[in-house]
């Protein structure tokens, strides 16, 4: 069997987590404000919508953090982005012309959270005026656990929140203070107990390897104090380090890293935690219990991928609002402005706040759904997606050759036009899912390592 040194050194790449496909790298300044609101036009009166809303604040930087955030130590600044999203929001509703019916809130950032009760029951208040919002909707938050206080949970839970999605990453002290990110195991006790006090009842967690000083075993501790807290879902993000990128980065010292094989080593103890726990492994790095949606998803093959991770959301659209959030419509993907100034100046100017995204052609939208299939189920018939496409499935003949290298050293298995990525490959899932990339550049910078 090979080893793990080998597969890394021959599948480890700087590749995309496939949110998307084609990805946000590919996006371009040609997709408009115009180009949305025609989109919109196209909308049904009775097609469901999941609504994004990102908030780009934060009390304290977290040094690995890779998320469009800055530090607010004022409430003045988040005061008046609230006002700004309120007004985005009252632009989506006139550019669609109707009360469209909403089937999942999600919202991100930063720490949404940090707007506080008051300004929360605000902003759900100009949803509701906005959008016909289902009285079932899926409404989840993620949240900072040292900073969510009592007056919060109770206005969370006034306004229908039902999934709520920790911030833990890792338990150990020496990493946590390594990170920036100093939370003891009672203190995010103390968080869900009250959140399930409120009836806010689905819990997620994320947790991540590849930090400073972690081990296999720091690792695997921290896995199973996780697991003594009973979350509905967990994630198991590998840290991407892109310094270059995020200058905060910088003050991690890459001495203080493990190497991939430590990183891959990490990983699978984690995982191996909440499965040998019952918990269901889904996609590349999340698991689930048995009675999650989640879970149901992946065993009735309706798991989906966007860009908030994996999902069982049906909606076809999705409208992202706030600073750098991404819509996502049949037609293709648009982005808002990244920073909050070109952002806040084009609400305020009465107009959405696009400047990109892209419109794939029948090839990427054929890719795209192998590349989803393959992220979610980790099984991909090549021949027959082709056919359901009236496409000749040798168009990717040229994959074949290292599909049979994967196979070779274990990380799949093929028979004909069909792929099964096995246990031993589900770490190098975007690597398979890279052969599907006709955009991907291997030598570019922008992506963190696969592993």
């Amino acid at each position: 069997m090979v080893d793990d040194a080998t597969l890394i050194a021959r599948w480890d790449g700087r590749l995309p987590r496939y949110t998307s496909y084609p990805t946000a790298v590919q996006f371009h300044a040609g997709v408009t404000e115009a180009t949305v609101r025609g989109w919109l036009a196209a909308l049904a009166p009775e097609e469901p919508l999941s609504l994004y809303l990102h908030v780009p604040f934060c009390r304290r930087m977290c040094w690995y953090c890779g998320c469009s955030t800055v530090v607010a130590n004022r409430a003045a600044p988040v005061s008046a982005y609230v006002e700004d999203l309120i007004a985005e929001i009252a632009l989506w509703r006139q550019a669609i012309g109707r009360m469209q019916p909403v089937t999942r809130i999600h919202w991100g950032g930063g720490t949404p959270s940090i707007i506080g009760p008051a300004e929360w029951r605000k902003v759900d208040s100009a949803l509701r005026s906005a959008f016909a919002i289902d009285a079932e909707a899926e409404i989840a938050v993620e949240l900072d656990p040292r900073t969510v206080s009592n007056a919060m949970i109770r206005a969370l839970a006034e306004t229908g929140v039902t999934r709520a999605s920790l911030g833990v990453q890792d338990f150990d002290p020496v990493v946590q203070k390594a990170v920036n990110r100093v939370q003891p195991f009672d203190l995010v006790a103390d968080c869900v107990a009250r959140l399930r006090g409120a009836r806010i009842s689905r819990i997620n967690f994320d947790l991540m390897y590849g930090l400073p000083h972690q081990t296999e075993f720091s690792v695997a501790r921290t896995a199973r104090q996780a697991l003594t807290l009973n979350p509905d879902r967990v994630a198991i993000f590998g840290y991407a380090h892109v310094p270059w990128m995020r200058r905060h980065q910088r003050l991690i010292r890459e001495q203080d890293l493990p190497d991939a094989a430590g990183r891959l080593a990490q990983f699978r103890a984690a995982l191996a935690i909440f499965t040998a726990a019952g918990y269901v492994a889904i996609g590349l790095d999340h698991a689930a219990r048995a009675d999650d949606p989640l879970a149901l998803a992946l065993a009735d093959r309706r798991l989906r991928r966007n860009f908030q991770g994996y999902t069982d959301d049906t909606a076809p659209t999705l409208i992202g609002i706030g600073a750098s959030a991404i819509s996502s419509f049949v037609q293709g993907y648009a982005q808002n402005a990244a920073s909050v100034p070109p952002w806040r100046e084009a609400i305020r100017s009465g107009r959405l706040a696009i400047v990109r995204g892209i419109e794939p052609d029948a090839d990427d939208r054929l890719r795209a759904l192998l590349i989803e299939r393959l992220m979610c189920t980790l099984a991909l018939d090549i021949g027959a997606t082709c056919r359901e496409h009236g496409v000749d499935p040798r168009r990717f003949a040229d994959v074949l050759p290292r599909l049979d290298a994967m196979a070779a050293d274990g990380l799949i298995e093929r028979e004909g036009w069909r792929i099964a990525v096995t246990s031993r490959g589900r770490p190098f899932l975007r690597a398979v899912a890279a052969l599907f990339d006709r955009h991907l550049d291997p030598t570019a910078q922008r992506h963190a390592r696969a592993v």
